[in-house]
């Protein structure tokens, strides 16, 4: 059946009303897909259900009210039977298929204890989202079916809280723990923001009224509820729901499995899932799907695969690990050769202030973790040889042995002003500062005053200097044997971040003439509801995908989208004139975003492709080998529909898990300034700037263009950023 409601719904809630309509009717699933609701039943031949369920519709909603579903307490919606077309979307069947796995009772899939220890367990479970695909050019139905790993404590919030040591200071104990419901009345974790101390009676009988499982409506009539409530926020929402402490759970994370008397490296390595493991929990959950679909009349199909589908899936022509890199002086070398590059053809492009060889590279190393670095800066100082470089060193050794973290704080502080006026009077200004940190340094930002680390970075970002921390385990750590492998990674990255361009494509990219990354960071309120949000950067990057420049936006901005005055100062007309420009944006395009980067376009005259870029929410992607999954390969991608794809960014080993793709979406449309070119040549493309990476000899996931842009928005809304360099051509953040 078809179904819509006058007056017309919001998304957010069509989407609310059809899973609570799913939960409470008996045999029948609903969905929304706009502007429309298709509910589905489980038994063909019996019609009457349909009418009942039109005859009762306003009973329905009372009933979901009267469970304490505000959005819907207040509500009065006309309902309208709209006749069904003979062909139901495949995006709609889809969704049913969905729904059903969803809110099916008893739940289809099981929960499969790997670990359990001290009352901590970790435990596989299924994952599933509807998934349209295209296939010869028609949309077919789908879903997609992985799993998780998820680490649970079976102690409830009031076992933690009552025989903890730090019971007598609820706010520090409780205020931003992750928790999750035990009723399951919310799905996901939710954070602590809001203690209610010693609540009044009406305020807890009303919250009894609201609460729509038994579960939460004991725990808010038990002893401790009338000393202490919580409230949490779920997701993104602004939205806080107040709890008994006995209806919750904490969640492990690294901050507290020690307090759970478990190792989080161990809780780690279990929740990697061997390839063997990986085909075995995929049988049993799909097994499981059908059984519940089967109900509703669904019939699940062969996996989709390059045997049946082989023009689903992509690869590029050339093994992207052999894809020709340009060095100094025209070598050309290939991405597993980047050290041989540098040292046979140097870097690609010198920083201006770099221009005249004999001029050194300026150094200062501060040693705040009390070991000998002779033989580290000799041998730093030959690698910066072997490459080109001339290196003039100024060693600082500083003792913060028995100090507190505010006056290590204070130390650092004063030491690098010092530094600026030393180096001053005898003009060695220094490029870029090596701070060796104490290991203890590493879990600072979890304290109040902070990390040293972020301490010295912000007070040389400050002052234009760029800046490498190495903490001291890593320099003790064997793996490391005689500096070589750290020298191999941090080298590179430092001749990059004084400005210098150690390699780009041999190849220009024909897509474009330009690339942009264009990123807005969330960040949550410190014990509220909603983020505060910061516009962090975009980085333009040429044809052969060379950084040219990056441009920070100074201004704190609310909610999602970016708005339309940010965007025009940050793409400059001057450069962008005439050409066309591949933006690749970090996340979906918000509310008016793209119509306003159109417009700014046809504005200046030029052309754009915009591309979102999403992290997360993609189907995974498998080689199949005698019968047993295997890690896809890097540049596998498969294609969702003519604007759409999933893309392998990374080789991982079996030890680390399992590659996650990225999703990349063409934006179409009918604006003169907007071109939508072929989803693979976009996949080609991204693939490329991964390449492109000057701080590590590791790909990564991100193309560069948007890589990096997560930890900028962070350290922005840490308020740590070059106040006096909002535009610069130097990778500080590498």
């Amino acid at each position: 059946m078809c179904f819509q409601l006058k007056p017309e719904i919001e998304q957010d809630e069509g989407i609310s009303l059809s899973f609570h309509l799913s939960r409470i009717l008996p045999h029948m699933v609903v969905i929304w897909d706009k502007p429309y609701f298709y509910a589905l039943g489980k038994f063909k031949k019996d019609m009457r259900y349909w009418q009942i369920f039109k005859i009762e519709w306003e009973s329905i909603l009372e009933q979901i009210a009267a469970e304490g579903i505000k959005d819907f307490s207040d509500r009065t919606w006309q309902f309208q039977e709209v006749p069904l077309t003979k062909t139901v979307s495949a995006n709609v069947i889809s969704l049913l298929a969905y729904q059903v796995l969803k809110t099916s009772k008893p739940y289809p899939f099981s929960s499969i204890t790997a670990l359990s220890k001290n009352g901590v367990q970790v435990r596989r479970e299924a994952k599933f989202w509807a998934e349209p695909i295209e296939i010869d050019g028609t949309s077919q139905a789908a879903i997609t079916l992985t799993f998780k790993s998820k680490f649970l404590l079976t102690k409830t919030l009031a076992d933690f809280y009552l025989n903890h040591p730090n019971k007598d200071n609820p706010e520090k104990l409780l205020i931003d723990l992750n928790v999750r419901s035990l009723s399951g009345d919310i799905q996901g974790n939710g954070t602590i923001t809001q203690l209610i101390k010693e609540p009044s009676l009406i305020h807890k009988q009303k919250l009894i009224h609201l609460a729509k499982s038994e579960i939460s409506k004991q725990a808010l009539q038990d002893n401790l509820s009338n000393k202490l409530l919580v409230a949490v926020k779920f997701g993104k929402g602004k939205k806080l729901y107040e709890y008994g402490i006995t209806a919750l759970r904490p969640c492990v994370t690294p901050e507290t499995a020690s307090k759970f008397g478990v190792n989080w490296g161990d809780l780690l390595k279990e929740a990697k899932i061997p390839y063997k493991k990986r085909t075995e929990l995929l049988a049993i959950y799909k097994e499981e799907a059908e059984n519940a679909l089967n109900n509703y009349g669904f019939e699940l199909g062969l996996s989709i695969n390059s045997r049946h589908y082989p023009e689903l899936f992509w690869q590029p022509q050339v093994p992207i690990e052999n894809t020709p890199l340009l060095f100094g002086n025209g070598f050309i070398g290939v991405q597993s050769k980047i050290l041989t590059g540098l040292s046979r053809g140097g870097v690609y492009r010198r920083h201006n202030k770099f221009s005249d060889p004999s001029r050194p590279i300026r150094i200062t190393v501060l040693n705040f973790c009390e070991m000998g670095l002779d033989y580290f800066v000799e041998q730093l100082k030959q690698r910066l040889k072997s490459y080109k470089f001339d290196s003039l060193f100024v060693t600082n050794p500083i003792s913060l042995k028995n100090f507190s973290g505010t006056k290590a704080r204070a130390t650092v502080e004063e030491v690098v002003n010092e530094l600026e006026v030393v180096n001053e009077l005898i003009e060695i200004r220094p490029d870029i500062v090596l701070a060796f940190l104490p290991q203890s340094d590493r879990n600072g930002d979890e304290e109040e005053g902070g990390s040293l680390y972020h301490k010295i970075y912000d007070l040389l970002l400050r002052r234009q200097i760029a800046s490498q921390m190495i903490y001291e385990d890593t320099l003790k750590n064997p793996d490391y044997y005689k500096y070589k492998n750290i020298l191999n990674q941090v080298v590179p990255g430092i001749l990059a971040k004084v400005g210098n361009l150690p390699f780009v494509l041999a190849e220009p990219l024909a897509i474009a003439d330009y690339f942009i990354g264009l990123d807005i960071s969330r960040e949550s309120k410190s014990r509220l509801a909603g983020t505060v949000n910061a516009c962090a950067s975009i980085r333009l990057h040429g044809k052969q995908g060379e950084f040219i420049r990056y441009h920070l936006e100074d201004a704190l901005i609310e909610g999602e989208e970016i708005p339309k005055r940010v965007l025009e100062k940050l793409l400059p007309a001057k450069e962008l004139v005439g050409k066309t420009v591949l933006i690749h944006r970090d996340g979906r395009f918000c509310g008016q975003e793209v119509a306003n980067l159109l417009e700014w376009a046809e504005a200046i005259g030029c052309k754009l492709i915009l591309v979102e870029c999403r992290k997360s929410g993609s189907p995974r992607l498998y080689n199949f080998v005698n019968k047993t999954i295997a890690a896809p390969e890097k540049g596998l991608a498969l294609r969702i529909c003519s604007t759409e794809a999933v893309l392998v960014t990374t080789q991982v080993t079996e030890e680390m898990g399992l590659a996650d793709p990225l999703r990349l979406t063409v934006i179409t449309g009918n604006h003169p300034a907007l071109i939508s070119p072929p989803i693979e040549q976009v996949i080609e493309t991204t693939l490329k700037l991964t390449l492109l990476h000057h701080g590590a000899l590791k790909m990564p996931r991100l193309p560069m263009p948007v890589y990096g842009a997560h930890k900028t928005a962070k350290l922005r809304l840490r308020g740590i950023y070059p106040s006096s360099m909002l535009e610069g051509d130097r990778q500080f953040w590498l």
